[in-house]
């Protein structure tokens, strides 16, 4: 048994796959899959089963997972230690924030560029993906704080601060419904729409929507996510619906966004592990997060 097999391990339960965990440590999907092989072989244990496609944690996996985040966090934290030592550096502190991938894509730069101004001793590390994923990293450690879709039913998370947005119709700049000032859903009768996927959540509150008006919606494309969903919008593919806190940051795109009527509101929380103790770098990071949130249109408890 050695580090590497172990961090695969907290990967593969973080992100559901040997492709997903490849990704986060910088591997082929075969050599993710030989730690896995040689780390079970090395504990005796079946650590996962394959379903639909996806690797689902064993009752063994889990339960040696606490364990072994520990042991991986500490590790990271000596590797890091060593290299700053070498180099002549001084001593940095880590922040492992996990954030949607709309929000890595566009928001997050914005954020931590005014956090490092003010914190030179800070080294911040964005873990994103979906939401699940998102909650998972903080379950399982790889996250100190993440954005979480409310409400969460998780005990063990702690959940400091609510965001709660609106949805809002994102067309190209010049589109005839940019004439007004809100978008109801009988205005997308026909419309060509850019959606996100069937799973997320969006989409069932959209497709309700949809069914109460009576009209059936002209879908010319999925994706999934905000980012992807705003780049087909500015090529002309059609309108979408997005959360306005995500909205807010695709302005350098030739899109508008409106207000959707009758409204969807959704919230997320800033969660934290409720067993985790915080040092006051992330409680700093935390407090400057949703000072940035507060100026782009979220409301906040």
């Amino acid at each position: 048994m050695n580090f590497k097999q172990l961090e695969a391990l907290q990967a593969i339960i973080a992100t559901g796959s040997t492709i997903g965990a490849g990704a986060r440590m910088g591997l082929s999907q075969s050599a993710v899959s030989r730690l896995l092989a040689q780390l079970e072989e090395s504990l005796g244990l079946t650590l996962f089963a394959r379903k639909k496609g996806r690797l689902m944690a064993t009752p063994e996996a889990g339960e040696l997972l606490a364990e072994i985040s520990k042991v991986v966090d500490q590790i990271q934290r000596v590797q890091r230690l060593a290299d700053e030592i070498r180099v002549g550096g001084v001593r940095k502190t880590l922040i492992k924030v996990g954030v949607p991938t709309s929000m890595a894509q566009q928001m997050m730069p914005r954020v931590v560029s005014g956090f490092l101004e003010q914190h030179e001793d800070a080294v911040v590390e964005i873990v994103s993906g979906s939401y699940e994923a998102i909650e998972r990293a903080i379950l399982d450690r790889s996250a100190d704080l993440g954005i979480v879709r409310m409400p969460s039913e998780l005990a063990d998370f702690e959940i400091n601060y609510k965001i709660t947005t609106e949805a809002v119709c994102v067309m190209p700049s010049g589109h005839p419904l940019s004439q007004k000032t809100s978008v109801a859903i009988e205005d997308l009768r026909n419309i060509p729409l850019v959606l996100l996927g069937r799973q997320r959540t969006l989409r069932t509150d959209l497709d309700l929507a949809f069914r109460a008006a009576k009209l059936s919606p002209h879908v010319r494309v999925e994706v999934h996510s905000a980012a992807v969903a705003c780049g087909f919008v500015a090529e002309g593919l059609g309108v979408s619906i997005i959360n306005s806190l995500l909205a807010s940051h695709f302005d350098q795109l030739p899109i508008v966004s409106r207000p959707l009527k009758p409204s969807i509101e959704y919230s997320f929380g800033l969660a934290f592990h409720a067993n985790q103790p915080r040092s006051r770098v992330v409680d700093d990071f935390a407090r400057h997060f949703i000072a940035y949130l507060s100026e782009h249109s979220a409301t906040f408890s």
